[in-house]
């Protein structure tokens, strides 16, 4: 996958989890928001999850809110 700038936090997430090995399931449980959350998500049909969200998914990822935003 080729890095570009402009990434959805929806890509940054996906990568991520792909990087660590984690199914989406996985991942969901993981930063306690339910699979169909999560999706929508990874898949731009929610382009700007609120900042909990957010936390938790860069907690789960183990990276910070930061990294996660950039």
């Amino acid at each position: 996958m080729e890095e570009k700038k402009g990434k959805t936090i929806g890509d940054k997430t996906k990568q991520l989890g792909y990087k660590q090995g984690l199914t989406q399931d996985e991942l969901a449980r993981k930063s306690d928001l339910t699979y169909t959350m999560l999706t929508k998500i990874e898949s731009n049909v929610i382009k700007k999850p609120s900042v909990l969200i957010m936390a938790k998914l860069a907690k789960a990822l183990g990276v910070s809110l930061d990294d996660l935003m950039k």
